[in-house]
């Protein structure tokens, strides 16, 4: 079957892409590590031949490192390096529609909520099964199982919405997968950045030059744009 283009592909939730990068080149060509290769001088080259080789050797043939680029993605969220999938759902001319990262994403949190739903069902159905009412069987249900499964719901639907709020696939991808804590420079009252002071005092109480005088000041806080998080399951 012949595939859609790129941007037009169903965006699917996957894994991380990193290709294996080959430094070495020779005459514009790249050379692959374990494999044989024919030099400049038409002398064959044995698979370990690379990794055998002195810096002397492979500079005498004009064999050249190549500092490698980084070229890894992610997979569930692009379809290339600098190539992200698409954000939104699309609906062509014809009505057909592409579905987009943030549907996906949606999805996704409705699976994790009903997952972690899943293992206290069972007391919801018990207590409609032994109770003669919904309201007596609600008043029975403990307290602590009532406040977390509707915690669960809460924070799916924060999340989805959190979802429905990014501006780009980066931002995305932050919310859902970025660190829960960043660094980042120390502010004053007014909003300012706080630097490193130009003296400081020694242990002998002197006023002494600061050898970082003029470097920002750096915190650890909370990531504001990581989504709500989930609740802690009941002990």
């Amino acid at each position: 079957l012949r595939q859609p283009p790129l941007q037009n592909r169903p965006c699917a939730v996957t894994s991380f892409y990193r290709p294996r990068l080959m430094p070495y080149s020779l005459n514009g060509k790249t050379l692959q590590l374990d494999r044989a290769f024919t030099d400049s001088t038409g002398v064959q080259r044995p698979a370990n031949w690379l990794r055998l080789s002195t810096e002397r050797d492979r500079e005498l043939l004009g064999i050249t490192w190549e500092a490698p680029t980084d070229v890894s993605y992610d997979q569930r969220f692009y379809w290339g390096p600098s190539n992200p999938k698409q954000l939104d759902d699309v609906t062509d001319d014809d009505g057909n529609t592409t579905t987009g990262l943030k549907t996906l994403w949606k999805a996704k949190q409705n699976e994790i909520a009903a997952s972690l739903l899943a293992p206290s069902d069972w007391r919801v159905v018990k207590e409609l099964e032994v109770n003669s009412s919904f309201s007596a069987a609600k008043s029975a249900f403990p307290t602590e199982w009532q406040t977390y499964r509707a915690a669960v719901r809460t924070a799916c639907n924060a999340r989805q919405t959190e979802i429905d709020a990014c501006a780009d696939v980066a931002a995305l991808k932050e919310l859902l997968f970025g660190s829960a804590t960043i660094e980042q420079q120390q502010t004053d009252d007014d909003g300012n950045g706080v630097v490193e002071p130009d003296t400081i005092t020694d242990e002998e109480g002197n006023t002494v030059d600061n050898p970082v005088a003029g470097n920002p000041v750096m915190e650890t806080v909370a990531n504001p744009n990581i989504a709500t998080a989930w609740p802690d399951p009941v002990e």
